[in-house]
Protein backbone atom coordinates (compact mmCIF):
# COMPACT_ATOMS: atom_id res chain seq x y z
CA UNK A 1 0.00 0.00 0.00
CA UNK A 2 0.85 3.55 -0.33
CA UNK A 3 3.40 5.04 2.77
CA UNK A 4 2.04 8.13 2.64
CA UNK A 5 1.65 9.71 6.12
CA UNK A 6 -0.37 12.45 7.61
CA UNK A 7 1.24 15.77 9.29
CA UNK A 8 0.98 15.39 13.10
CA UNK A 9 -1.39 18.44 12.50
CA UNK A 10 -4.22 16.70 10.11
CA UNK A 11 -6.85 15.08 12.46
CA UNK A 12 -7.07 11.36 12.04
CA UNK A 13 -10.48 10.79 11.30
CA UNK A 14 -12.20 8.43 9.23
CA UNK A 15 -12.56 11.20 6.80
CA UNK A 16 -9.10 11.08 5.86
CA UNK A 17 -8.95 7.87 4.83
CA UNK A 18 -11.88 8.33 2.57
CA UNK A 19 -9.76 11.01 1.22
CA UNK A 20 -6.62 8.66 1.14
CA UNK A 21 -8.82 5.36 -0.34
CA UNK A 22 -11.91 7.42 -2.36
CA UNK A 23 -13.02 3.88 -3.62
CA UNK A 24 -12.95 1.99 -0.08
CA UNK A 25 -16.49 -0.28 0.41
CA UNK A 26 -18.61 1.36 2.68
CA UNK A 27 -20.98 -0.60 2.19
CA UNK A 28 -22.94 -2.97 5.18
CA UNK A 29 -24.54 -5.84 3.45
CA UNK A 30 -21.62 -7.92 4.16
CA UNK A 31 -23.01 -7.85 7.76
CA UNK A 32 -26.65 -9.46 6.56
CA UNK A 33 -27.41 -12.52 8.70
CA UNK A 34 -24.44 -12.38 11.29
CA UNK A 35 -24.91 -12.15 14.98
CA UNK A 36 -26.49 -8.73 16.51
CA UNK A 37 -23.95 -8.43 18.75
CA UNK A 38 -20.65 -9.06 16.43
CA UNK A 39 -22.44 -6.51 14.02
CA UNK A 40 -22.21 -4.12 16.76
CA UNK A 41 -18.71 -4.88 17.55
CA UNK A 42 -17.72 -3.79 13.69
CA UNK A 43 -18.26 -0.38 14.61
CA UNK A 44 -15.29 -0.34 16.45
CA UNK A 45 -12.76 1.91 15.03
CA UNK A 46 -9.37 0.89 14.41
CA UNK A 47 -6.22 2.61 13.67
CA UNK A 48 -5.33 2.79 10.32
CA UNK A 49 -1.44 2.70 9.21
CA UNK A 50 1.06 2.94 6.60
CA UNK A 51 3.51 0.04 6.11
CA UNK A 52 6.05 1.76 8.85
CA UNK A 53 3.03 1.51 11.68
CA UNK A 54 2.19 5.16 11.16
CA UNK A 55 -1.51 6.12 11.80
CA UNK A 56 -3.29 7.91 8.71
CA UNK A 57 -6.44 7.54 9.74
CA UNK A 58 -9.43 5.65 11.29
CA UNK A 59 -11.96 3.55 10.22
CA UNK A 60 -14.50 0.83 11.77
CA UNK A 61 -13.29 -2.30 12.38
CA UNK A 62 -16.11 -3.43 9.26
CA UNK A 63 -14.42 -0.93 6.52
CA UNK A 64 -10.92 -2.68 7.70
CA UNK A 65 -12.03 -6.50 7.76
CA UNK A 66 -13.88 -6.53 4.27
CA UNK A 67 -11.48 -8.38 1.46
CA UNK A 68 -12.22 -5.60 -1.49
CA UNK A 69 -10.68 -2.75 1.44
CA UNK A 70 -7.60 -5.63 1.91
CA UNK A 71 -7.42 -5.73 -1.30
CA UNK A 72 -6.96 -1.81 -1.87
CA UNK A 73 -4.04 -1.99 1.00
CA UNK A 74 -6.10 -0.79 4.08
CA UNK A 75 -4.20 -1.76 7.08
CA UNK A 76 -4.77 -1.53 10.52
CA UNK A 77 -2.78 -1.91 13.91
CA UNK A 78 -3.78 -5.04 16.39
CA UNK A 79 -2.50 -7.38 19.16
CA UNK A 80 -1.82 -10.64 19.99
CA UNK A 81 -1.72 -11.83 23.94
CA UNK A 82 0.36 -15.12 24.73
CA UNK A 83 -0.73 -15.94 28.55
CA UNK A 84 1.39 -18.13 30.22
CA UNK A 85 0.19 -19.90 34.04
CA UNK A 86 2.48 -20.79 36.53
CA UNK A 87 3.35 -24.06 35.21
CA UNK A 88 4.35 -22.35 31.78
CA UNK A 89 1.08 -23.77 29.56
CA UNK A 90 -0.17 -20.94 27.33
CA UNK A 91 -3.82 -20.56 27.53
CA UNK A 92 -5.67 -20.99 23.92
CA UNK A 93 -8.93 -19.84 23.54
CA UNK A 94 -11.15 -21.45 20.44
CA UNK A 95 -13.10 -18.25 18.50
CA UNK A 96 -16.95 -18.22 18.69
CA UNK A 97 -19.22 -19.63 16.25
CA UNK A 98 -20.72 -16.38 16.23
CA UNK A 99 -17.47 -14.42 15.49
CA UNK A 100 -17.64 -12.60 11.63
CA UNK A 101 -14.19 -13.45 10.99
CA UNK A 102 -11.97 -17.16 11.91
CA UNK A 103 -15.23 -18.29 13.68
CA UNK A 104 -14.90 -21.83 15.50
CA UNK A 105 -10.99 -21.52 15.01
CA UNK A 106 -8.14 -21.87 17.74
CA UNK A 107 -5.82 -19.63 18.35
CA UNK A 108 -3.16 -17.93 21.24
CA UNK A 109 -5.12 -16.13 24.04
CA UNK A 110 -6.40 -13.15 22.82
CA UNK A 111 -6.37 -11.37 19.41
CA UNK A 112 -7.50 -7.77 19.25
CA UNK A 113 -7.41 -4.47 18.10
CA UNK A 114 -6.56 -0.91 19.78
CA UNK A 115 -9.26 1.69 19.25
CA UNK A 116 -9.17 4.95 18.44
CA UNK A 117 -9.91 5.77 22.15
CA UNK A 118 -7.98 7.38 24.97
CA UNK A 119 -5.11 5.36 26.15
CA UNK A 120 -5.02 3.36 23.22
CA UNK A 121 -3.85 5.12 20.09
CA UNK A 122 0.13 6.32 19.52
CA UNK A 123 2.02 7.24 16.89
CA UNK A 124 5.61 6.68 18.24
CA UNK A 125 6.43 3.01 19.14
CA UNK A 126 6.51 3.75 23.19
CA UNK A 127 3.30 5.07 22.74
CA UNK A 128 2.13 2.33 20.89
CA UNK A 129 2.77 -0.03 22.83
CA UNK A 130 1.30 0.84 25.78
CA UNK A 131 -1.73 1.27 23.87
CA UNK A 132 -1.86 -2.08 22.76
CA UNK A 133 -1.10 -3.55 26.27
CA UNK A 134 -3.98 -1.52 27.59
CA UNK A 135 -6.00 -2.81 24.67
CA UNK A 136 -5.13 -5.82 25.67
CA UNK A 137 -6.25 -6.29 29.04
CA UNK A 138 -9.35 -4.36 28.35
CA UNK A 139 -10.33 -7.05 26.19
CA UNK A 140 -8.86 -10.09 28.01
CA UNK A 141 -11.71 -8.56 30.58
CA UNK A 142 -14.06 -9.04 27.58
CA UNK A 143 -13.49 -11.85 26.34
CA UNK A 144 -12.47 -14.10 28.98
CA UNK A 145 -13.62 -12.51 31.97
CA UNK A 146 -9.95 -11.52 33.59
CA UNK A 147 -9.57 -9.10 35.88
CA UNK A 148 -7.39 -5.47 35.00
CA UNK A 149 -5.86 -6.57 38.72
CA UNK A 150 -4.55 -10.07 37.39
CA UNK A 151 -3.20 -8.69 34.48
CA UNK A 152 -1.80 -5.39 35.03
CA UNK A 153 0.11 -3.30 32.36
CA UNK A 154 3.35 -3.89 33.57
CA UNK A 155 3.36 -7.82 33.60
CA UNK A 156 2.67 -7.49 29.57
CA UNK A 157 6.23 -8.13 27.42
CA UNK A 158 6.25 -6.48 24.56
CA UNK A 159 8.36 -8.70 21.80
CA UNK A 160 8.05 -7.40 18.24
CA UNK A 161 5.10 -6.63 16.05
CA UNK A 162 4.17 -8.20 12.80
CA UNK A 163 3.03 -7.23 9.73
CA UNK A 164 0.59 -10.20 7.78
CA UNK A 165 -2.36 -10.71 5.73
CA UNK A 166 -4.71 -13.72 5.41
CA UNK A 167 -8.02 -13.90 4.43
CA UNK A 168 -10.86 -15.31 6.77
CA UNK A 169 -12.96 -16.39 3.40
CA UNK A 170 -13.96 -14.69 0.56
CA UNK A 171 -15.95 -11.85 2.25
CA UNK A 172 -13.52 -10.93 5.19
CA UNK A 173 -9.76 -10.71 6.49
CA UNK A 174 -7.27 -9.31 8.77
CA UNK A 175 -4.14 -7.08 7.39
CA UNK A 176 -2.34 -6.09 10.17
CA UNK A 177 0.64 -5.22 12.37
CA UNK A 178 0.39 -7.48 14.90
CA UNK A 179 1.90 -6.49 18.37
CA UNK A 180 2.80 -9.81 20.27
CA UNK A 181 2.62 -9.58 24.30
CA UNK A 182 3.47 -12.14 26.77
CA UNK A 183 2.03 -12.14 30.18
CA UNK A 184 2.79 -14.49 32.85
CA UNK A 185 -0.40 -14.91 35.33
CA UNK A 186 -2.86 -16.93 37.02
CA UNK A 187 -6.17 -15.88 36.28
CA UNK A 188 -9.65 -16.59 36.85
CA UNK A 189 -11.69 -17.27 33.99
CA UNK A 190 -15.40 -16.07 33.31
CA UNK A 191 -15.69 -16.74 29.37
CA UNK A 192 -18.03 -14.69 27.09
CA UNK A 193 -19.63 -17.25 25.03
CA UNK A 194 -20.30 -14.46 22.22
CA UNK A 195 -16.61 -14.59 22.02
CA UNK A 196 -15.46 -17.55 22.82
CA UNK A 197 -16.44 -21.23 22.40
CA UNK A 198 -14.10 -23.30 24.25
CA UNK A 199 -10.44 -22.77 26.52
CA UNK A 200 -7.30 -24.72 27.07
CA UNK A 201 -4.06 -24.70 28.98
CA UNK A 202 -1.39 -26.54 26.98
CA UNK A 203 2.06 -27.21 26.93
CA UNK A 204 4.67 -26.62 23.94
CA UNK A 205 4.92 -30.26 23.06
CA UNK A 206 0.68 -30.69 23.31
CA UNK A 207 0.53 -27.59 20.91
CA UNK A 208 2.61 -28.96 18.62
CA UNK A 209 0.64 -32.34 18.23
CA UNK A 210 -2.45 -30.51 17.71
CA UNK A 211 -0.99 -28.85 14.99
CA UNK A 212 -0.80 -32.59 12.96
CA UNK A 213 -4.63 -33.27 13.68
CA UNK A 214 -6.22 -32.09 11.02
CA UNK A 215 -9.46 -32.05 12.69
CA UNK A 216 -8.36 -28.72 14.23
CA UNK A 217 -8.14 -25.63 12.71
CA UNK A 218 -5.89 -22.43 14.10
CA UNK A 219 -6.10 -19.08 12.98
CA UNK A 220 -3.51 -18.08 10.43
CA UNK A 221 -1.49 -15.18 12.37
CA UNK A 222 -1.63 -18.35 15.25
CA UNK A 223 0.40 -20.45 12.78
CA UNK A 224 2.64 -18.35 11.55
CA UNK A 225 3.93 -16.83 14.95
CA UNK A 226 4.45 -20.77 16.16
CA UNK A 227 5.91 -21.47 12.92
CA UNK A 228 8.86 -18.87 13.47
CA UNK A 229 9.49 -17.99 16.96
CA UNK A 230 6.82 -18.86 19.91
CA UNK A 231 8.18 -22.10 20.95
CA UNK A 232 11.91 -20.46 21.23
CA UNK A 233 10.06 -17.60 23.21
CA UNK A 234 8.64 -19.96 24.77
CA UNK A 235 11.66 -22.20 26.15
CA UNK A 236 12.88 -18.54 27.85
CA UNK A 237 9.47 -17.95 29.77
CA UNK A 238 10.95 -17.76 32.63
CA UNK A 239 14.54 -15.94 31.35
CA UNK A 240 15.34 -12.30 30.10
CA UNK A 241 12.52 -12.14 27.55
CA UNK A 242 14.12 -8.35 26.85
CA UNK A 243 17.20 -10.09 23.97
CA UNK A 244 14.18 -11.02 21.87
CA UNK A 245 12.65 -7.83 21.96
CA UNK A 246 12.67 -6.48 18.15
CA UNK A 247 11.48 -3.26 17.49
CA UNK A 248 11.63 -3.57 13.57
CA UNK A 249 8.42 -4.87 12.03
CA UNK A 250 8.94 -8.29 10.74
CA UNK A 251 6.83 -8.79 7.79
CA UNK A 252 5.31 -12.11 7.13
Amino acid sequence: MSTTTTTTAQPITTETILRLFPDIDTRSEALTGHDEEQIRLMDEVCIVLDENDSPIGTASKKICHLMTNIDKGLLHRAFSVFLFDDQNRLLLQQRAEEKITFADMWTNTCCSHPLNIPGETGSTLPESIEGAKRAAQRKLEHELGIKPEQVPIEKFHFLTRIHYKAPSDGKWGEHEIDYILFIKANVDLDVNANEVKATQYVTADELKAQFKDPSLKFTPWFKLICDTMLFEWWSNIDGDLSKYTNNEIVRM
